[in-house]
């Protein structure tokens, strides 16, 4: 019996070692960082994070637990979280690309959800929500909770129907109580793999950094061919510039790039590699600009030599990517492999890209380039403008899909706080400083007033203006409205932000397909060959408003409290003391010094003549008066003084 009890525990622990063999196989965890020289001496650093587990599964070893619980409890199929420092610059670093096209935010927090729940339950699980992902990442979130603080659109910003919610907190400080929460979700953290090289200073030094973190699960609805799954994507975007701005000037008067390194960037390198991840690896890729301008210079960048012409790499790539043949004329982008796993435990090398030549190219840029700015002038009215500027850069601005030849389609979702007061029939187009008639441009058109103190204004609006238009600008008229002392932020002399519009151009494809020799498993990679459209994000308003002086109130709580105490201080001095009582505590209790032999005199009278002479010439004078009748004229005066104040009192406030 023993002998068949030890066997029936041994054949049960090979099926558990099995099983967990089977879970660890589902669980994947990789990490890639993408790194791509800018036009302006600086560079361009994205990491990428991916996990991916089962839906229908209790116990993760690689997928953050806090993740999952999320998912369960308040049954999200997306979800979008972004913190953001600084603005991404367009011109400069371009606006065609799966990188800045997709992870690319607005200044401060920005937050999308969509849920799995009856359309009566959306907005309570958003508040729910809002407060969980406050205690997870150390954050001011759970400001979304208020109806007046989130939207609910309906085709402006995603093309999803139904339970989307979005929130944005443009004055929301990014500090590192925010990034640690965020690394927390990694399964070596930073201690370990690419994120050990994220140095906190290096970073919020930095021009400009975004961290993401993407949540998609499908699981709830069972459909043919999709697996039930949940995939959590932490993108961290950052533009850094290196320590030693060395710059060499040749007999043309060009500066050279500067040098750099994973070392110069961010003060160090990876440290060791994270056993759990399934793949580590870093990519330097040079964007179409730049291969354009190599190529015009006989530079082959199709070899896995770490030496050219034009530059030098510290570290010989594994492989080359290149796009498949473009449409376009400026040349496809290539992209230089560094897998982790090839380098020696504990000795992973500094990656780096020295130059040798100068080079001046411009980044791809999108078709229009969006700002967003106010008019007007004072504290009750205004107007909001938004232009759309054509690139038409040499490096190829790109509008695909173009309707009827002739028509460039552009979608625009604007959230507009309910204290500014926005008049939607006031909307005016003018393209090339001509105005035109709404209906000729504006295709579809989708408006959520604003109700005062309850929710805030939303415009949702498609625009269809010819191919050839250089400026295209909208206006629109607003009230500024009056706000409660209470509804006042401590800073409310710096006035009062609405969150950036979103801007997207639906025929416009920021993608990247590479040839299929050089297919790769990276989910990076995987993801900018998605189609997506094109998004851009505008300026952050600031409205200023009347403002009330906060020192008003104090200074009346002061004299107030000042009167109040004079008032009843006296009168209840008046109606408490006792004359005939207090004579006699004098005259019991008054002391006496001797002076000689038998002279006796008051110590009372005696400082009163040391204090004020007069006094003395005043006692040897006649007392006509007892010192009961002074006493009783004193308090009848102190009476009708109390009393006359009473009345002054209450004739003034009455």
């Amino acid at each position: 019996m023993f002998v068949i009890l030890i066997f029936f525990t041994v054949l049960a622990q090979c099926f558990n070692g099995k099983e967990v063999e089977v879970v660890e196989e589902e669980e994947v965890f990789t990490e890639e960082l993408l790194l791509r020289p800018l036009p302006d001496r600086k560079v361009l650093t994205h990491f990428h994070f991916e996990h991916k587990a089962p839906f229908h599964h209790q116990h993760y070893r690689l997928f953050p637990k806090a993740i999952h619980q999320l998912v369960q409890k308040f049954r999200i199929r997306e979800m979008e979280l972004s913190f953001t420092q600084g603005r991404w610059n367009y011109e400069r670093w371009g606006g065609f690309d799966p990188v800045s096209s997709r992870n690319v935010k607005p200044p401060g927090v920005e937050l999308w959800a969509v849920f799995d729940v009856p359309p009566n339950q959306v907005d309570e699980t958003w508040k729910n929500l809002t407060h969980t992902l406050s205690g997870l990442f150390c954050a001011s979130i759970n400001f979304l909770e208020s109806t007046t603080a989130y939207s609910a659109p309906v085709w402006g910003f995603q093309k999803i129907s139904g339970g989307l919610r979005y929130g944005a907190l443009p004055r929301e400080a990014v500090c590192t109580e925010n990034i640690t929460p965020w690394l927390k979700l990694l399964p070596c953290r930073d201690k370990a793999g690419l994120a050990s090289i994220l140095e906190r200073p290096s970073i919020y030094n930095g021009f400009y950094h975004s961290q993401r973190l993407r949540l998609i699960s499908r699981g709830f609805e069972s459909q043919e061919g999709v697996k039930p799954e949940i995939v959590l994507q932490q993108t961290l975007t950052a533009v850094l510039q290196s320590d030693s701005q060395r710059t060499m000037t040749t007999n043309y008067g060009k500066k050279l790039q500067t040098s750099w390194s994973i070392r110069s960037i961010f003060g160090r390198k990876p440290n060791d590699i994270c056993v759990l991840a399934k793949s580590s690896t870093i990519f330097l890729e040079l964007d179409r600009g730049l291969v354009y301008e190599l190529n015009k210079l006989g530079v082959e960048l199709d070899t896995t030599s770490a030496d050219n012409a034009a530059f030098e790499l510290t570290v010989i790539p594994t492989r080359v990517i290149k796009e498949e043949k473009s449409s376009l004329n400026e040349g496809s982008p290539v992209v230089y492999e560094f897998s982790m796993d090839k380098f020696s435990p504990g000795k992973l090398q500094d990656i780096g890209l020295t130059w040798k030549h100068p080079i001046v190219w411009a980044c791809l840029q999108a078709p229009y380039h969006t700002n967003r700015f106010l008019m007007g002038s004072g504290n009750e009215r205004g107007s909001i403008a938004i232009s759309l500027r054509s690139t038409h850069s040499g490096m190829g601005s790109r509008i695909d899909n173009v309707v009827d030849g002739s028509k460039v389609e552009v979608v625009v979702f604007q959230v507009v706080p309910w204290y500014v007061k926005v008049y939607y029939h006031t909307l005016q187009v003018f393209i090339d400083g001509q105005p035109k008639m709404v209906a000729d441009v504006v295709e579809k058109l989708h408006v959520s007033p604003s109700e005062d103190k309850v929710s805030t204004g939303a415009m949702e609006m498609i625009l269809k203006f010819p191919s050839d238009a250089n400026l295209v600008v909208l206006t629109m008229e607003f009230d500024k409205g009056f706000l409660h002392i209470d509804e006042y932020p401590p800073d409310a002399n710096q006035g009062f932000d609405i969150p950036s519009a979103v801007i997207s151009f639906p025929n416009s494809q920021a993608s990247i397909t590479y040839l299929k020799e050089n297919f790769t498993s990276s989910p990076m990679l995987q993801k900018f060959k998605e189609k997506s459209v094109l998004l851009s994000y505008t300026e952050v308003l600031l409205v200023p408003l009347a403002t009330p002086d906060f020192s008003m109130p104090y200074n009346v709580i002061t004299i107030t409290c000042t009167v109040f105490a004079l008032y009843f201080g006296s009168l209840l001095n008046a109606l408490r003391r006792r004359v005939g009582e207090e004579e006699r505590i004098f005259e019991s209790k008054g002391k006496f010094i001797y002076v000689g032999d038998s002279t006796k005199i008051r110590l009372v009278p005696l400082l009163l003549q040391k204090l004020f002479p007069k006094l003395r010439t005043h006692q040897q004078q006649p007392q006509s008066s007892s010192p009961s009748s002074l006493l009783r004229s004193k308090l009848i005066f102190k009476v009708i003084l109390v009393a006359g104040l009473a009345i002054g009192w209450h004739f003034y406030f009455g």
